[in-house]
């Protein structure tokens, strides 16, 4: 391929470089007919495609004529052999690797492909960083966001939910929050993402924002659709109203309460388990209060109580 030196960023603001220095395309047409072409680079695309997604539905009298020109004036900014012509339209011949739109989607086929092995963490990384916003950022097209764009945002939304496993997966909750949020907010009606986002929270221990944000949606669902979250939204609910894991060094009492016995008064360093002396019955007030032998700085009191079995 004759295009080596050339770059297209598409995943956000058009970046457009050749050889390593940015070239500017001044008009919305221009960045329009780079777009398409690079979306299927290596690929012929025809004179018919490349008029609708420069126009609409509102061709100019002569459309083969008018993409001629413009291809004249992209062939000036990116080099005259980039831009290849076919009996029926035209080819851009770049390395995919140097379009983001085709890396990213090569990148998320070989995490497929990896799947449950160390390197698909990477792989869904090095995808995730290719996004910087939108797809086609200052492009007027149309075509490209009814035809391409959608696919393209399906595509990252599950790659996102996939990196949002693995991270769940390894313990890395707290660092996934702010980018579920912010995800979530913009696809309000998606509910495998929001369930994700529910159960990332609760492993934060933001329990009680997560159980808001499931009554907001759920209130979404019933106004916009006319229907209840999913079977898995409902069981992640579930999941949310119970209580969560203790914190560390709390007791919770959880038997059941039988007339007293008597009871004791314990001392001892706690290195595993407790080991220590006996100090005392306790039987009323006043009784056993006595500091045993060989208590010393450092150790620790309990208060233990024998219930009886009658």
């Amino acid at each position: 391929m004759d295009g080596g030196g050339l770059s297209i960023a598409l995943l956000g603001p058009l970046e457009v470089r050749l050889d390593g220095a940015p070239v500017l395309l001044t008009t919305s047409r221009l960045r329009a007919l780079l777009a398409v072409l690079a979306v299927f680079a290596g690929d012929s695309v025809t004179v018919e495609r490349l008029a609708l997604a420069l126009w609409g539905e509102e061709l100019p009298a002569n459309a083969r004529r008018s993409v001629q020109t413009y291809v004249t004036r992209l062939r000036r900014a990116i080099g005259r052999a980039v831009i290849r012509t076919t009996p029926d339209g035209y080819v851009l011949d770049v390395d995919p690797g140097r379009v983001d739109v085709l890396r990213f989607r090569a990148l998320v086929a070989e995490a497929g492909r990896a799947r449950g092995t160390a390197e698909e963490r990477e792989l869904v990384e090095e995808a995730r960083r290719l996004w910087r916003g939108q797809p086609f950022e200052g492009i007027d097209s149309d075509w490209l966001r009814a035809t391409v764009s959608p696919s393209l945002q399906e595509l990252h939304l599950s790659t996102v939910e996939r990196r949002v496993d693995l991270g769940l997966a390894e313990g890395r909750h707290g660092e996934l929050v702010a980018e579920l949020l912010g995800l979530a907010a913009g696809h309000p009606l998606r509910e495998s993402l929001w369930g994700r986002l529910l159960v990332v929270l609760k492993a934060s221990g933001r329990q009680a924002e997560a159980l808001t944000l499931y009554e907001r949606l759920r209130r979404r669902l019933a106004d916009e659709l006319g229907t209840d979250p999913s079977a898995e939204l409902r069981r992640i609910h579930a999941c949310l109203l119970r209580p969560g894991p203790r914190q560390a060094g709390v007791a919770v009492f959880t038997g059941v309460v039988e007339p007293c016995a008597g009871g004791c008064l314990i001392s001892g360093k706690v290195e595993g388990q407790v080991e220590g002396q006996v100090e005392g019955q306790v039987e009323g007030e006043g009784e056993g209060k006595g500091r045993g032998k060989g208590e010393g700085e450092g150790e620790r009191r309990f208060l233990a109580f024998v219930w009886s079995s009658a």
